[in-house]
């Protein structure tokens, strides 16, 4: 299923940060505790902006959403939030 693409792509996030490589999230993941965050924190509000300013404009609005989740699962990995607890979120608020 396509869906899985995001289990996929949180638990590549969490293996790059507790075996990294030489790849962007992970060099991002570890960097010192606080630039890490920091810069996590920096992207997710840059991706953020550039949906609303996607949906605005009507263009590049899909690029711009896999950007803004791409990036919040980086958030979780590096936070140590299981993607489950989102899904049970998601799950609780649907109901």
């Amino acid at each position: 299923m396509k869906d899985d693409i995001i289990r996929e792509i949180y638990d590549t996030l969490v293996d790059r940060k507790e075996n990294p490589i030489d790849s962007y999230t992970s060099e991002l993941m570890q960097d010192s505790h606080k630039k890490a965050e920091d810069k996590i924190l920096e992207k997710l509000g840059e991706e953020a902006t550039e949906v609303i300013l996607a949906s605005k404009n009507n263009e590049d609005l899909v690029h711009e959403s896999a950007d803004l989740i791409f990036f919040t699962l980086l958030n979780l990995a590096y936070k140590g939030i299981p993607l489950d607890d989102v899904f049970d979120e998601l799950i609780q608020r649907h109901n």
